[in-house]
């Protein structure tokens, strides 16, 4: 990747978005883009949909993000191995110059989101040029950096947001008039998403875009595992070098407003009744005999007043919520904003997790981080466990906590759409 001119100075002052030479499927080596493409991998509701996703071409990107072995070891060397196969036989090819790509996605339901993959020069936090918005877990880090380093690889693109300009700005010109063109690729996943991706080579436009998102910072919307991977990464290796950026999707949510939905939980070996009766007296506890939409309605009706959660697992519906005051006061900790303290996922994670249930919010034996919201439940069902459900949190108080410097407890968002695995990745020795 050719970082040549870019000055530290540049960097400290906004974004810096460099070229790179994408690595793509050969569409005639693989059955269809589509069935080579996976969710991001904390997506991926295991093992289900490892088992699925795999079987849905051999070459599937899963094979990558998420190797099947006995030992972590094993599974990073058998990704490494899998890679220089694929890039020896030809599934995968490097494009023959550095570019930046617009990328497309677009449902049944009108959602058009674009925006630009390209490598973003790692930052400190302290330089406010890449907000971070919540927590990470140290052995979801690891056991990232250690694909990173099997792979020497970026295999799938952060998600991260800026406000553009409310008019044109030079970024979005390049974006809607590159994407007029032809694509390079273009494909339908199962969920029914359309994924388009096009090349930026010219110089001009190149030029246009860097000088533009210089006067930008970003906000985390989805990766920030991945981003806390990418500066361990770097901290490994002197500067300069390939590992000084990381792989990103860049969306301007003043065009595009991404969707913000939550993230539930799976607590393993807790029975509902046991989860239910632990909450009595200090929870208002009311079972809901209803479908699934109507429950969520319910939770949502609920969230408007106070912290409120769905507990299912056991063919029903558990609504809990207008928390008891002296319970928040004993658990919840001070000296953080009103906008967090009164966050669900801190009432989650301080009172419930940690001193209801007594489950260590980052053991994955206990606990379990899942997007969907049906396979929370059914995953619930099937294992005699507890899914939380949560409710979303709104994108401005999110934002507004980012820039305050304050981080939300692990996994409280999920934005959306999330980049698809598998369309473009970037090689760190190429």
């Amino acid at each position: 990747m050719n970082s040549a001119g870019h000055s530290e100075a540049t960097a400290r002052r906004g974004l810096e978005l460099t070229p790179f030479r994408g690595l793509r499927y050969d569409p005639d080596r693989v059955g269809t883009l589509a069935a080579v493409t996976s969710p991001p991998y904390d997506v991926v509701v295991r093992p289900d949909g490892v088992h699925h996703l795999q079987s849905a071409d051999p070459h599937n990107i899963v094979r990558l993000i998420l190797p099947q072995a006995t030992t972590p070891a094993e599974r990073n060397a058998q990704a490494a191995r899998t890679l220089r196969r694929w890039l020896a036989d030809g599934v995968l090819t490097a494009d023959s110059e550095p570019g930046l790509y617009v990328y497309e996605q677009r449902d049944g339901d009108g959602l058009l989101q674009r925006g630009v993959i390209g490598a973003l020069r790692l930052s400190e936090p302290s330089e406010g040029v890449v907000l971070p918005h919540e927590d990470v877990m140290p052995h979801v880090v690891a056991d990232r950096a250690a694909l990173m380093r099997a792979t020497s690889a970026n295999l799938e693109p952060l998600l991260l947001t800026y406000r553009g300009a409310a008019g044109a700005s030079a970024t979005a010109e390049v974006v809607e008039r590159t994407a007029e063109q032809p694509p390079l690729l273009a494909t339908t996943t199962e969920d029914g998403f359309r994924h388009r991706l096009w090349s930026i080579t010219a110089p001009a436009d190149l030029d246009h875009v860097r000088s533009d998102l210089a006067r930008h910072q970003a906000l985390i919307a989805d990766g920030h595992h991945r981003w806390a991977t990418y500066r361990r990464l770097r901290a490994e290796h002197p500067s300069p070098s390939p590992w000084d950026y990381g792989l990103v999707l860049l969306v301007d949510t003043a065009r595009y407003p991404l969707r913000v939905r939550a993230i539930h939980r799976l607590l393993h070996d807790l029975p509902v009744a046991d989860a239910v009766s632990a909450v009595a007296g200090l929870f208002r506890v009311r079972r809901l005999d209803v479908p699934l939409p109507q429950a969520l309605e319910a939770l949502a009706d609920a969230a408007c007043e106070s912290n409120a959660f769905l507990l299912a697992g056991d063919g029903a519906f558990h609504l809990i919520d207008r928390p008891d005051p002296a319970l928040l006061s004993r658990t919840v900790p001070t000296g953080q904003p009103a906008a967090w303290r009164t966050l669900d996922a801190t009432v989650l994670h301080a009172a419930l997790l940690a001193h209801v249930w007594h489950i260590p919010e980052d053991d994955p034996a206990r606990i379990a981080y899942i997007h969907d919201t049906a396979a929370t439940v059914e995953k619930a069902e099937r294992d005699g466990g507890t899914a939380v459900l949560m409710h979303p949190v709104r994108e401005e108080v999110v934002r507004d906590l980012a820039r305050q410097g304050v981080t939300m407890p692990r996994k409280s968002t999920s934005f959306g759409p999330k980049p698809a695995s598998g369309l473009v990745l970037r090689a760190l020795d190429l």
